[in-house]
């Protein structure tokens, strides 16, 4: 059996209101993350109370998370993109450390 390898790689997960969705996916794409994934119409209770996420019309006034899998120069980066947002209005981000099989899939033609 052929061993796995595991490349090093952050996790980004932004958590913010729908109607600013839009100004996260512009820093990833100016940045040129690979990618990501988002979900929409979460639920949860943070410093403003809770919120129940909307399954009927509108994803705009629902909570979404922003998910993206980036090279660690990237980071900082995107950070230096996010922060100010952040600073104005309300929102979560987290970065954690994880492993990928295939790294190529998550490195842009510029990394």
């Amino acid at each position: 059996m052929s061993s796995l390898t595991l490349h090093p790689m952050k996790e980004i997960k932004i958590i913010i209101n729908g109607e600013h969705l839009s100004f996260v996916t512009e820093v990833l794409d100016r940045i040129k993350a690979s990618g990501y994934t988002i979900f929409s119409s979460l639920s949860g209770k943070g410093h403003s109370g809770f919120h129940e996420g909307h399954l009927m019309f509108n994803d705009e006034s629902s909570l979404q998370m922003v998910l993206t899998v980036v090279p660690e120069d990237k980071v900082e980066p995107i950070l230096s993109g996010l922060k100010p947002f952040l600073e104005r209005h309300s929102g979560s981000l987290f970065v954690s450390d994880v492993g990928v099989l295939r790294k190529g899939h998550f490195e842009s033609a510029e990394s």
